[in-house]
């Protein structure tokens, strides 16, 4: 096998989120994949050979890692059925909320568990993810899990487990708030007049424009949000109301402590 490619891979659940790993990993170079996924009709596209249950991979196929791409409430029924890959594979969990020693109590006490939370810019290979090593977790595994989650973007690394709470709400929640501000945008363009074409335009392309300098500049947000803020200008009225502590402050504090609330009541 070349070097270079990534080793065989098991990837359960090929929605929005697999799928978009999945794309990562073709993109990047893979031996071979064996994704699950009962909504697809079975079949081999390339190196990856699409089955509709764990109990249709193929005898004798052996994944350096098994990525667990599905809701966090399917865990219960769908992850015992892949603790017999433990001898020879970690797992690589993407589901919110879904600790790791639950995670083990089903995939049996010897499971080698990483646990990440992705987002959904990793779709165009623009995601960030934070993950986290289990007991028994060593280099190559780790080493391995941070190739599979930087083909879709960045990655970072916490030793605490119960930082991804926090992470799933700034980051892995993080999308939705911004698609929310761009819905927002265009339909109060479109309530104080703008042709509906043109309030959509100027929303997306403000936010994406806002959000591809603010990946450019090294300076804190803080800064450049000074930067085009003049005294006494437009801008600075729209602040004095959006910063508020009533406003933008405090409903984004309780956003993100409900948020993270709900990651920790997932794990059941």
């Amino acid at each position: 096998m070349n070097a270079n490619l990534l080793p065989p891979l098991l990837l359960v659940g090929c929605g929005r989120m697999g799928g978009a790993l999945l794309a990562g990993w073709r993109r990047a170079g893979v031996a071979a994949v064996v994704a699950v996924d009962p909504a697809r009709p079975p079949g081999i596209d390339g190196e990856v050979r699409y089955v509709a249950a764990a109990e249709a991979v193929p005898e004798g196929f052996v994944p350096a890692a098994v990525v667990f791409a599905i809701k966090p409430q399917e865990a219960e029924a769908v992850l015992p059925a892949y603790a017999r890959f433990a001898e020879h594979a970690f797992f690589l969990s993407i589901m919110a909320g879904r600790r790791i020693a639950g995670l083990a109590a089903r995939l049996g006490p010897g499971a080698r568990i990483v646990r990440a939370m992705p987002n959904t810019p990793a779709a165009i290979g623009q995601g960030v993810s934070v993950a986290c090593p289990g007991p028994g977790v060593g280099p190559s595994e780790r080493a391995l899990a941070d190739r599979l989650l930087a083909a879709v973007g960045e990655v970072a690394w916490v030793e605490e487990e119960a930082l991804l709470d926090p992470v799933t709400a700034v980051s892995g929640s993080g999308p939705a708030y911004v698609f929310l501000l761009a819905e927002l945008l265009e339909q109060e363009g479109r309530r104080l007049g703008l042709p509906a074409e043109l309030a959509r335009l100027l929303a997306r392309r403000t936010v994406a424009g806002a959000g591809a300098l603010l990946a450019a500049s090294q300076e804190d947000a803080a800064a450049l949000r000074a930067a085009v803020t003049s005294k006494g200008g437009t801008t600075a009225a729209a602040l004095d109301v959006l910063m508020a502590e009533e406003a933008w402050p405090r409903l984004l504090r309780e956003a993100l402590a409900a948020a993270s609330r709900r990651s920790r009541e997932l794990a059941g």
